[in-house]
C-alpha cells in the first residue's frame, strides 16, 4: 500500500516564497518612492535655479535700462554747463543797459535771444535754483560770504545756480545773513538824526 506524501513541506516552501516576493516588492516600491523624492528634490532644485537666473536677468535688463536713461537725460551736462557763463554774461548785458537804450531795437532783439535760449535749455530739463530769501541748504547753495541779515537765510545771490533734471550741476552763490540786525537806510536816518540832536542840545547848554 502507498503511502501518503504530506502537504506541510510543499506549503512551507510556497510561503516563504510568498513572503520573500512580498518583501522584494516592497523593497522595490521604498527604492522607488526615494527615486521620486530625490528626483523631486533635483526639479525643485532647476527650477529654483531658473527663478533666480529670471529675476536676475530682469534685474540686469532694469539696470541697463535705467543706466541707458541717464546717459541719455546726462549726455547735454556738459554743454549745457559751457552755455551756463553765456547766459550770465547776457543777463548782465541786459540787467546793465541805460533806461534811455532799453527801447530800442537791438535791445528788444537781446532780450529775444535770451528768452529763446532759456526756453531751449529749460527743454532739455535745466532749472534755476531758487536762493534769495530760502533757507540756506548746502545742497543747492554755496556760500561766499556772510553778512547783516537773518541768520541762515540766503541775502543776495552772487550768481545763478542751475539743477538739470534732478541733480545740481551749479550751485547758486550766495550771501548769507549771519544774524546781526541789518540796520539799513532808515536805521542810519535815524542814527544820523540822534547825533544831530545830541549836538544841538550841547550847543544850547554851552550857550
Amino acid at each position: 500500500m502507498q503511502e501518503e506524501t504530506g502537504a506541510g513541506p510543499p506549503a512551507e516552501a510556497e510561503s516563504v516564497e510568498n513572503e520573500q516576493e512580498t518583501a522584494a516588492q516592497a523593497l522595490d516600491v521604498d527604492t522607488l518612492k526615494r527615486q521620486v523624492e530625490e528626483e523631486k528634490q533635483k526639479a525643485e532644485g532647476y527650477l529654483a535655479n531658473w527663478q533666480r537666473a529670471q529675476a536676475d536677468f530682469i534685474n540686469y535688463k532694469r539696470r541697463t535700462e535705467q543706466e541707458k536713461n541717464e546717459l541719455t537725460k546726462f549726455s547735454t551736462a556738459m554743454l549745457i554747463l559751457n552755455l551756463l557763463p553765456v547766459m550770465d554774461d547776457l543777463e548782465r548785458a541786459l540787467s546793465t543797459v541805460p533806461t534811455a537804450l532799453a527801447g530800442l531795437s537791438w535791445f528788444d532783439g537781446l532780450r529775444l535771444i535770451h528768452r529763446k535760449l532759456v526756453a531751449i535749455l529749460e527743454n532739455q530739463g535745466l532749472q534755476a535754483i531758487e536762493a534769495e530769501g530760502k533757507d540756506f541748504d548746502p545742497n543747492l547753495h554755496e556760500a561766499i560770504m556772510h553778512v547783516e541779515g537773518e541768520e541762515g537765510k540766503v541775502v543776495q545771490v552772487m550768481q545763478k545756480g542751475y539743477k538739470l533734471h534732478d541733480r545740481v550741476i551749479r550751485p547758486a552763490l550766495v550771501k548769507v545773513g549771519n544774524g546781526e540786525a541789518d540796520q539799513g537806510p532808515q536805521a542810519a536816518d535815524a542814527g544820523a538824526a540822534d547825533e544831530g540832536r545830541s549836538q544841538e542840545e550841547s550847543g544850547t547848554e554851552t550857550s
